[in-house]
C-alpha cells in the first residue's frame, strides 16, 4: 500500500524548532484535498494538531500548539509541511501526516496516513 512519507523528525530542547515534510507519492492525489498533522504520545489517543484545505486558504490548529505550529503546502512538489517553533517536552510524540479526509477529523476519516516520524523534546 502507497503510504504518505514523513521526514524531519528528531531529538532537540525545549524552545527549539523543527520543520517536518510529508511527501505525496504517485498514486495518491494531492491537490484538491485537505491535509493533516497528527501526532501520537505514549499512552495516549491520537490528536489532530492542524491542518490546511486544499487550496491552503484555511487552516486548523489545536489550541496547545495554536501560535506556534504552522502548516504550509506545496502543491506543486506535492509536499505539506509542519513548522514546529517553541517546542515543548509535551510535543513529544510520534507526527503523522495524513491526506484526502476533511479539514477537521479523527486520523481514521483520512484516507492516507504515514508511517510517522518521531520528535522528542527534552527539558
Amino acid at each position: 500500500q502507497v503510504q504518505l512519507r514523513e521526514t524531519g523528525g528528531g531529538l532537540v530542547q525545549t524552545g527549539d524548532s523543527l520543520r517536518l515534510s510529508c511527501e505525496v507519492p504517485e498514486g495518491i492525489e494531492f491537490g484538491g484535498n485537505a491535509m493533516a498533522w497528527f501526532r501520537q504520545a505514549p499512552g495516549k489517543d491520537r490528536e489532530l494538531v492542524g491542518s490546511i484545505s486544499w487550496d491552503g486558504d484555511n487552516t486548523y490548529y489545536s489550541g496547545s500548539v495554536k501560535g506556534r505550529f504552522t502548516i504550509s503546502r506545496d502543491n506543486a512538489k506535492k509536499t505539506a509541511y509542519l513548522q514546529m517553533n517553541s517546542l515543548k517536552p509535551e510535543d513529544t510524540a510520534v507526527y503523522y501526516c495524513a491526506s484526502e479526509g476533511p479539514l477537521v477529523g479523527q486520523w481514521y476519516e483520512y484516507d492516507h496516513l504515514g508511517q510517522g516520524t518521531q520528535v522528542t523534546v527534552s527539558s
